[in-house]
């Protein structure tokens, strides 16, 4: 393998979105951002309409891979704290998805090329044990598997984003 596609398959790249922050705690967001980065950042904050009081911020940024998780995992202990982060698929690697709200925790999700949620073979396997012939609780362990409950939770605060340059398309139907 050429330097350059060793350099590019080790890349990593994707997008934070803070759908809600206290004031107070948005310094400390972006100092762990940073930290989880090796570098400084700075985000360009927003009023959040959906939660008085509250901040929001989007920030894309490039690592090596397993900085999605690295970034996830530093801003996981905040109560407080929505977010997103993604991290794009790469050359045989799949990207990940992580949403947290304060009521329901931490998703993880792996993702394709595309973005979309990919479930593994034994996550399939066991939702349809523990569902056995009932569609609907087959239907209950599916969008668990999916995330759907962040999902549901995090939407209104991804649509007070409209006027901001990240468009969603995971709705358009």
């Amino acid at each position: 393998m050429v330097a350059s596609q060793a350099r590019q398959a080790a890349t990593a790249r994707g997008f934070i979105y803070v759908h809600s922050s206290p004031r107070a705690l948005s310094p400390h967001v972006e100092w762990a951002v940073g930290h989880a980065l090796g570098l400084p950042v700075r985000f360009d904050w927003s009023e959040q309409p959906v939660l008085r009081g509250s901040q929001r911020a989007e920030y894309f940024w490039e690592g090596t891979r397993g900085t999605g998780a690295r970034l996830a995992s530093a801003l996981h202990g905040w109560d407080h704290l929505r977010f997103e982060v993604t991290e794009d698929a790469g050359a045989g690697t799949d990207g990940g998805r992580w949403l947290h709200t304060p009521d329901l925790g931490i998703f993880f999700a792996q993702t394709d090329t595309a973005g979309n949620v990919v479930i593994p073979e034994d996550r399939l396997r066991h939702a349809m044990e523990l569902a056995g012939t009932n569609a609907l609780d087959l239907h209950r362990q599916l969008r668990l598997a999916l995330g759907q409950a962040w999902d549901d939770e995090l939407e209104p605060f991804r649509q007070a984003s409209d006027f901001n340059s990240v468009v969603w398309l995971h709705q358009v139907g």
